[in-house]
């Protein structure tokens, strides 16, 4: 049985969220503060984390970055309060790999939890992705582009192996904001014009050759 650890500083929502994941068919452990959460994260290792932002001792961005340290690929959900765009994008930079805001719908909660717990088994068998010159390592976390490693924030790195994933395929800006973000933005953000951009400074300005393309009022497609 799969072992989600959850993090949340008030003992009735950790409750529900591990009675909600129990009922799923997962084993469900709760901490209540980030620093209880690092220790229970190394002697139970589970295959996914739970964690709240704003908490005592260690906060969740903190403990994101913290768990990162630990496990480059562990996927870790912030289920929070905070709801604003400046504090997802914060809370993704921090190494979420989603985030939801409450109060949250169950059977939402349990979806994504199953598409993370499923992504991480399909990335298991497919250590490498590569397009010309350019490859990422879905295990170490590294991008390189012809023999350069490329630095990459968390979601600067889901972003271009989401696109990867599909590449030579186009991709719609609201398909990038639910595949990368896993949240419900206004349709009318720019948050993904925004990541595109950082990512094409890094992994297209230097080169001769560009891979990340824009199609303008369709969205963006990445190809040799």
């Amino acid at each position: 049985m799969q072992r989600i650890l959850v993090v949340e500083d008030d003992p009735q929502i950790a409750g529900l969220i591990s009675k909600t994941l129990q009922e799923g068919g997962y084993e469900a452990f709760a901490a209540f503060d980030g620093k209880s959460a690092i220790a229970l994260f190394d002697n139970l290792k589970p295959q996914m984390v739970i964690t709240d932002r704003v908490m005592p001792l260690m906060d969740g961005q903190e403990l994101c970055r913290e768990l990162r340290a630990r496990n480059s690929s562990i996927p870790i959900l912030m289920l929070t309060a905070l709801g604003e765009t400046e504090d997802v994008v914060q809370g993704l930079d921090a190494g979420a790999d989603d985030y939801m805001v409450k109060p949250f719908r169950v059977p939402e909660l349990l979806a994504r939890v199953r598409a993370h717990l499923r992504r991480g088994a399909q990335e298991d068998n497919v250590q490498i992705s590569t397009l010309a010159d350019l490859s990422l390592n879905h295990e170490t976390k590294e991008v390189f582009r012809d023999g350069d490693l490329i630095r990459l924030t968390a979601t600067e790195f889901r972003l271009l192996e989401f696109m990867l994933q599909h590449k030579g395929r186009l991709k719609t800006r609201m398909e990038i904001l639910e595949a990368v973000w896993g949240v419900n933005f206004d349709p009318q953000t720019n948050i993904v014009d925004v990541y595109i951009n950082y990512l094409r400074n890094k992994i297209d300005k230097p080169y001769a050759q560009k891979l990340l393309h824009t199609q303008v009022g369709l969205g963006f497609i990445l190809k040799a």
